[in-house]
């Protein structure tokens, strides 16, 4: 489930842009039953314009914890800089409804490509 950002943002770019890797994992949740978290990872879409900036949405899975999983999915932030011409992106969310509950999650994604010019 990829949230519903109205922030005024489309891809109308016709060649391939960048993307970022990312991993993290979810909040701890069920801390008075079952108290577990979630692992996950994977790689966003290309970039979408957005106002001065661009964001990306990721959706991808958990990993599982005794018989469920969660889908994780996002609309980043804008691009925040970090040097030499760097950047990474802000994401904050809630994963699908499973098992009775859904776990918070907030992470920065990876740099894009790490070792290009």
């Amino acid at each position: 489930m990829i949230a519903n950002n109205t922030r005024n943002c489309n891809n109308t770019e016709d060649s391939q842009s960048h993307v970022h890797e990312y991993l993290g994992s979810t909040m701890i949740a069920q801390k008075n039953q079952d108290p577990h978290n979630h692992r996950f990872a994977g790689v966003t879409s290309e970039a979408i314009p957005c106002g001065d900036s661009h964001v990306h949405q990721l959706l991808g899975n958990s990993d599982f914890y005794e018989d469920h999983h969660h889908e994780v999915g996002a609309t980043t932030g804008p691009a925040i800089p970090v040097g030499n011409g760097r950047h990474v992106h802000f994401v904050c969310g809630t994963t699908t409804f499973d098992d009775g509950h859904v776990h918070q999650f907030i992470f920065a994604t990876l740099i894009e490509d790490p070792i290009g010019g």
